[in-house]
């Protein structure tokens, strides 16, 4: 999946209200069913801001964008993006979380499976360029030589594993539509449970947004986290409203997504620190394992130049708590 970047345009809108342009560098869908309920329920309006997502492409850096001072707040899809930013020495932080567990899977057949870190050991792995260091990185925690995994790049088809080319491909869990050829022969490894514990969906923002626009940064908070809430409780209405906004996508294949993502959304960190919480310990193992890797071409970045933990404290009252 493509990074994202989100932005908040503080010019007034159609009704004087400041406007949340949700801008990302992928396709809107099901990734976004709780900003989609949050402002088709009036979540928004309720907090006094007017949100529109704008949907992005491959040629979309919203980290540049956001960095450079364009727009003031983003999403990524995975959290080493803002890792590697701030060790270039973007002035951004990390300020919440939408998945607490990184969706990322490998995936493989019953006849040839993989279900632990030494099953890649002689396997072919078909994987995208975005998702190579995700695979180093798994088999750098679990002290697997490169050299005794063959990767053979591919697209986001799964017809390479079917097909026998490769004995592995790779994908979202999320992604429930591109996973269905594989039926029930399929065998997940998630990256998370091979010991890489990685963040998806993370928000963001300048530090100079941080201080100077914190209020508007919790209003959006609040409001999207009462519609990821609302997800939760209802999820034949959620992705009816998801489908209002997006005619485009297929009922029955969002119905079977909206369980998975929420899986991910809503862990038992959420149901004692309130959805988008983030753990600054794992943030941490995060950085110590790309410092590793050597994916810092300057000095890996401090824990504070990463994240920070303002706008979930002075929303906290608000982030439903479930999990």
């Amino acid at each position: 999946m493509a990074g994202a970047g989100a932005f908040l345009s503080f010019e007034a809108g159609a009704q004087g209200k400041p406007v949340v342009n949700l801008q990302l560098g992928w396709i809107a869908g099901g990734n976004q069913i709780g900003e989609i309920c949050a402002k088709q329920l009036g979540y928004y309006d309720a907090e006094g801001i007017e949100m529109k997502i704008q949907p992005g492409g491959p040629s979309i850096d919203g980290v540049a964008v956001v960095a450079s001072g364009r727009y003031e707040s983003g999403q990524v899809s995975s959290s080493p993006s803002l890792m590697l930013a701030a060790s270039q020495g973007l002035p951004i932080r990390c300020f919440a979380t939408g998945a607490q567990i990184h969706p990322y899977a490998f995936f493989s057949l019953k006849k040839n499976p993989v279900t632990k870190p030494a099953d890649f050991v002689g396997k072919k792995v078909g994987i995208q360029s975005t998702g190579v260091i995700l695979l180093r990185a798994l088999l750098a925690k679990n002290n697997i030589a490169d050299k005794d995994v063959t990767i053979v790049p591919i697209g986001a088809d799964m017809t390479p594993l079917l097909t026998g080319q490769v004995d592995v491909v790779t994908g979202w869990l999320t992604n429930t539509t591109a996973m269905k050829p594989l039926g029930a022969d399929r065998v997940d490894l998630r990256l998370w449970d091979a010991g890489v514990k990685l963040y998806a969906l993370p928000y963001y923002a300048t530090v100079d947004t941080l201080q100077k626009k914190g209020d508007l940064l919790a209003k959006f908070m609040r409001a999207t986290a009462k519609g990821w809430a609302y997800a939760h409780a209802n999820r034949d209405a959620a992705v009816d409203l998801l489908l209002k906004e997006m005619p485009n996508l297929n009922k029955a294949d969002e119905r079977v997504a909206i369980d998975v993502m929420l899986d991910y959304a809503f862990t038992g960190n959420t149901r004692t620190e309130g959805w988008g919480t983030m753990d600054p310990k794992i943030w941490q193992e995060q950085i110590d394992l790309y410092a590793q890797l050597g994916q810092f071409s300057k000095a890996p970045p401090k824990l504070d130049e990463v994240i920070t933990l303002d706008v979930l404290k002075a929303t906290a009252a608000a982030r439903a708590k479930i999990g």
